[in-house]
């Protein structure tokens, strides 16, 4: 698989608690911090489920 990038943009604050933990299931800690994941259904599906507050950089 290959691996992509993903930033993340917008506050995980006074947002659904399912959409912290995804957050944080990805590995976000901070905003505008950058992660590399592997490019598997379950991340894409994950960040499908907060793609509002995240963008993929490649």
């Amino acid at each position: 698989m290959a691996t992509i990038k993903i930033k993340q943009v917008k506050s995980g604050i006074d947002r659904p608690e399912r959409q912290k933990r995804t957050l944080r299931a990805l590995g976000f800690r901070k905003m505008n911090q950058t992660i590399e994941k592997e490019g598997t259904p379950q991340i894409m599906g994950m960040i499908a489920k907060v793609a509002h507050l995240v963008t993929v950089i490649k």
